[in-house]
């Protein structure tokens, strides 16, 4: 699933094709469900003949903010969604599909809308000489799995979904005292208030791995039994570990040589690295640096032996600006272990 640095990277792409030019033409594909709040039609309706002014992004949540009146496109990826510009080569996840399509085919697979853009507006405000014979720039929204959303904001930022969003690492990292307070009142496995996006936005499964693993805690440990020490690397971690990913563009092969990232899928790495599910996520962690407390080892050992830890169930929708309940005690279901022993 595409997190904060990859949609990052998306709302770069669209500063710099798309800043200062005019969307002269919109092509929509129906689709009841990407398109949220809206239809194809009234999104090419809303945003035909404007300028874009800029692209931001806070959390996983990307939008355009148009010139003129009326709303403006947000958009969310989900877990497969994706830009593609015409002429380009696509840039695909890491985790991203094995068998890719025809990159000359276009419009491409799965598309949900494509932008027409172009430079240069005489005094009037329409196309000058010079437009009408330049080359047109075309950016393609896809979404294979259709669990990316397509809305229309007039005020994006105090609007559902990013109104209902909690602080952006980037954005809006709160102060250590603060995000202390908000982390210890709870009682739920700390990769599980990680993920949650109403605490912090856009962080992922890669990333909350990345953030733990750095500051060398178990992701199944409780909030409420973290040390202050704990809480303090926490912190600093998550606007390390995301503050470096932008900065190279969420280019993994730019990512620092020792990220957990570069040792999680299979390639030989230099550590026990074992896969559970927390927060309805597999996550992988460092045997060797990421221990439980003992106390908290025990009660898993007691209570659960053998079963899923008890975790806050986050399931894949396109929507993720929202809270997770913990369930004080949910139904017993299978814990799965794996373990990738490295070769030292």
């Amino acid at each position: 699933m595409p997190e904060l640095p990859e949609v990052e990277r998306a709302a770069k792409l669209l500063r710099e094709i798309a800043k200062g030019k005019k969307i002269t033409r919109v092509e929509t594909f129906e689709d009841t469900i990407v398109f949220s709040g809206t239809t194809h039609n009234e999104f090419e309706n809303e945003v035909s003949g404007r300028i874009v002014n800029d692209a931001k992004r806070y959390g996983k949540i990307f939008y355009l903010t148009l010139s003129g009146e009326g709303k403006h496109p947000v958009l969310h990826f989900g877990m497969t969604g994706m830009l593609q510009v015409r002429g380009r080569e696509p840039v695909y996840y890491k985790e991203g599909p094995k068998k890719k399509g025809n990159e000359n085919q276009w419009p491409p697979r799965f598309v949900k809308f494509v932008l027409h853009l172009s430079n240069d507006l005489d005094h009037d405000g329409g196309p000058s000489d010079q437009q009408a014979n330049e080359e047109i720039t075309e950016v393609a929204f896809l979404d294979a799995r259709r669990l990316g959303r397509i809305r229309l904001c007039a005020s994006p930022l105090t609007e559902p979904p990013i109104s209902e969003l909690g602080f952006d690492p980037i954005y809006s990292m709160p102060p250590l005292e603060a995000f202390s307070v908000s982390v210890k009142r709870r009682s739920c496995p700390i990769k599980a208030l990680l993920l949650d996006q109403s605490f912090s936005a856009g962080v992922g499964n890669w990333v909350a791995d990345e953030i733990l693993y750095h500051a060398r805690v178990h992701p199944e440990q409780r909030c409420n039994t973290l040390s202050a020490e704990q809480i303090q690397d926490l912190h600093h971690n998550t606007v390390y570990v995301t503050k470096t990913a932008v900065d190279v563009n969420a280019d993994h092969h730019l990512f620092p040589e020792n990220w957990l990232f570069k040792h999680r899928w299979p390639s030989g790495a230099p550590a026990t690295i074992k896969f559970i599910t927390v927060g309805g996520r597999t996550s992988a962690y460092v045997v060797e640096l990421q221990a439980l407390p003992k106390r908290q080892k025990e009660e898993l050992a007691t209570e659960l032996d053998g079963e899923e830890s008890e975790l806050t169930p986050l399931e894949d929708s396109g929507d993720e600006g929202h809270s997770y309940p913990v369930p004080k005690r949910p139904s017993p279901r299978k814990r799965r272990v794996r373990t990738h022993e490295g070769t030292d």
